[in-house]
């Protein structure tokens, strides 16, 4: 084969020394359709949006997450920092209060049987960790 250049129109492959116009994935004839480039701005824009919302969305579950574990670790804290005497058995409720010296201290009277300032009730879980008990409970 001659080493001239060949016509736009023509495929050949100077590497293989051959005409392979067949081989390509794409039309290579003057009349096939042309190849155009979609715009997909819209697309990214759209993806982009929802991936953000999603990002977002895990990001408040997890700070979510965390606000309650450090509420948690808060109770346990200050349960476990009140003056007791006694050992607390797993799974029952007692219940927080103040003294006159504004320090807490833990006791197994309820609040509508005392006047004591009330903080909270507590019960301690499997794991020695102090939980909150709301009202309705």
């Amino acid at each position: 084969m001659s080493t001239e250049k060949k016509p736009d129109n023509v495929v050949f492959n100077t590497n293989t020394n051959s005409y392979d116009a067949a081989l390509k994935p794409y039309a290579t004839n003057v009349g096939a359709p042309a190849i155009v480039v979609k715009e997909n701005i819209t697309w990214k824009n759209k993806n982009i949006h929802k991936a953000n919302k999603q990002i977002k969305a895990k990001y408040l579950e997890l700070k979510a997450e965390y606000d309650r574990m450090m509420e948690e670790l808060e109770y346990n804290n200050l349960v476990y920092n009140a003056k007791f005497n006694f050992e607390p058995i797993l799974g029952e409720v007692y219940h927080l209060y103040r003294d006159k010296n504004n320090l807490p201290f833990l006791s197994i009277i309820a609040p509508s049987e005392c006047n004591f300032d009330f903080v909270g009730s507590f019960y301690l879980n499997s794991e020695h960790m102090w939980k909150k008990v709301e009202n309705n409970q």
